[in-house]
């Protein structure tokens, strides 16, 4: 997609909109031949220092308290996550649907207490000893899927 194709109209409308797919294709736009040149010179590892950027200023209007400056940071730290995952996208690795697939299981998976039906836990410190049982298992089992 050559961004010279993208009209003003339909910038207008990427810009205003709150879908998640509407930034994934921004993305893909600004990665196109025609699109970025900043943006497309980029790889995972160029990336890293503003997705460590960014994380911090999300934890410094944290605590500040700056709701406002929140959702912007939080909107960056997301643009980290649609940016690396359109770079492993173009690469063939995966797509942003894949992380989100992922993530959407690995929560169900390790909130057995809310979404299986398991033994009900009553504190945070119960779920999060759970969690990472939950964690630990998955670990050993895709160790030993890899040999």
């Amino acid at each position: 997609m050559d961004h010279r194709k993208i009209s003003k109209r339909r910038a207008a409308a990427l810009a205003r909109s709150g879908s998640l797919s509407s930034l994934a294709a921004i993305m893909r736009v600004l990665l196109a031949p025609g699109g970025c040149p900043w943006d497309r010179k980029q790889t995972h590892t160029t990336l890293l220092k503003y997705l460590r950027e960014e994380a911090g200023e999300v934890a410094s209007a944290v605590r500040r308290r700056d709701w406002s400056n929140l959702k912007e940071e939080l909107g960056d730290v997301l643009l980290q996550v649609v940016f690396h995952s359109a770079l492993a996208e173009r690469d063939g690795r995966f797509r942003l649907s894949d992380v989100i697939r992922t993530v959407n299981a690995k929560m169900v998976r390790r909130h057995p207490h809310v979404f299986g039906g398991g033994e009900r836990l009553a504190t945070p410190a119960q779920v999060l000893s759970r969690w990472k049982k939950i964690k630990q298992a998955e670990k050993r089992r895709a160790a030993g899927r890899a040999r």
